[in-house]
């Protein structure tokens, strides 16, 4: 074996140079989830990455901001608001909404505990452990079921059924509609979520009442 062949491999330096700077990113967000955690940060500063193992594709701005002015617009000064597996929207809902107004995060990232008492862990697997005191006590649900199938969406449409008073909004696959319909009464909107990642699935929004925001492209 010659001199060269014991050395370690390097790599090129434009590479290296790429390499050190994503490292470098992951370092400073999770510096700042850590000082969130701690309370030496605002939290609406977190930029947290999507997970793809969970199934996690965050609304583009349009969307987010789309979203949150619908659930604020019923919600109204003093209203509740829930957000299933949609944290991008709850987090637009939280620059929003009013001080009295309140909105919780239903959310199997445990990432998103830096929101406190507003995050809630949730596991669309069971459906129902919820607190029995948010039974039925949210104006409006704005709920997106993590996978494209039809177990999870018969889940999710329990815990919704749970949580909402009268109004959900669905995001989910346009594939789902029929499914959709019977569980929750839903009916899609001429608005179409849209995602900062792009998917390939077509994607709708559904309401199971008469949406002024929703009706518009």
């Amino acid at each position: 074996m010659s001199d060269s062949d014991s050395d370690p491999p390097t790599l090129p330096p434009d590479t290296l140079a790429i390499l050190q700077e994503f490292y470098k990113e992951n370092d400073l967000k999770k510096e700042k989830l850590l000082e969130a955690q701690h309370g030496t940060t605002h939290v609406e500063d977190l930029q947290l990455n999507e997970d793809w193992q969970l199934s996690q594709f965050w609304y583009d701005d349009r969307t987010a901001t789309r979203l949150a002015e619908e659930a604020v617009s019923i919600a109204g000064l003093q209203g509740r608001i829930a957000c299933l597996c949609s944290p991008t929207a709850y987090k637009k809902i939280r620059v929003l909404k009013p001080e009295s107004c309140t909105s919780i995060c239903f959310e199997y990232d445990e990432r998103f505990g830096v929101y406190g008492s507003d995050f809630v862990f949730y596991d669309y697997k069971e459906p129902l452990k919820l607190p029995q005191e948010m039974k039925q006590s949210f104006d409006v649900v704005i709920a997106d079921p993590p996978f494209l199938s039809e177990e999870c969406l018969l889940k999710t449409a329990q815990t919704i059924r749970f949580l909402a008073k009268d109004k959900v909004v669905l995001c989910t696959g346009a594939v789902m509609e029929e499914l959709a319909y019977r569980l929750l009464s839903v009916k899609p909107c001429i608005f179409v979520p849209t995602h900062t990642s792009g998917l390939q699935n077509k994607f709708s929004c559904y309401c199971n009442y008469d949406s002024q925001l929703l009706s518009l492209e």
